[in-house]
């Protein structure tokens, strides 16, 4: 059985040492064994578990729910990822309120010569240049209001439509055969 040292596991996944230690002393990550000198010495199932603490720490979880995870219950591990999830969304949001606030002050700043680096003029002509014409454009925008309605509502802000006019797309998107006023 291949086994390995705290040093080149650590290496395996660009960590230190002291992490790796620490993920020992809280009960995370134990070495299946020890040499008569108590180096610590792990198994491939051991790395194989380091391999998932990272994946689940590179998700953005707490080292408390990665010990929930690892106890491999689906229950609490679905609603774990669940939460981080709704977390993620509630980030990207404010992420994007914090994009749209230095644009605006940009905007200002410059006496509005600052514009989106793709706005809705580009972006329809870029559709059309792919080939969709306006019943294609109108699926499209239907589709993704139907899977995601915030994420389609914060994509026409980021192309520099205005909430009015972006509602009224929006609107459009829902009602077949309406025309976007």
């Amino acid at each position: 059985m291949k086994t390995y040292s705290i040093s080149k596991l650590g290496k395996m996944f660009d960590l230190s040492r002291s992490t790796l230690l620490y993920y020992d002393r809280i009960g995370l990550l134990q070495a299946a064994s020890r040499s008569p000198a108590g180096y610590r010495h792990y198994s491939e199932e051991d790395r194989d578990t380091l391999e998932r603490i990272v994946r689940l720490r590179q998700a953005g979880l707490s080292l408390a729910d990665v010990k929930q995870m690892l106890a491999g219950e689906s229950g609490p591990s679905v609603s774990i990822l669940e939460k981080r999830l709704q977390q993620l969304g509630e980030e990207i949001l404010a992420l994007r309120a914090q994009q749209h606030t230095i644009t605006a002050m940009l905007k200002s700043m410059t006496s509005g010569r600052f514009a989106p680096v793709i706005d809705k003029r580009i972006w329809v002509e870029m559709l059309a240049s792919a080939g969709m014409d306006e019943a294609a454009m109108r699926a499209w925008h239907t589709e993704f209001e139907r899977r995601a309605p915030v994420a389609h509502h914060e994509f026409l802000l980021s192309l520099g439509i205005p909430e009015n006019e972006t509602q009224k797309i929006r609107e459009w998107s829902r009602s077949p055969g309406k025309d976007p006023a």
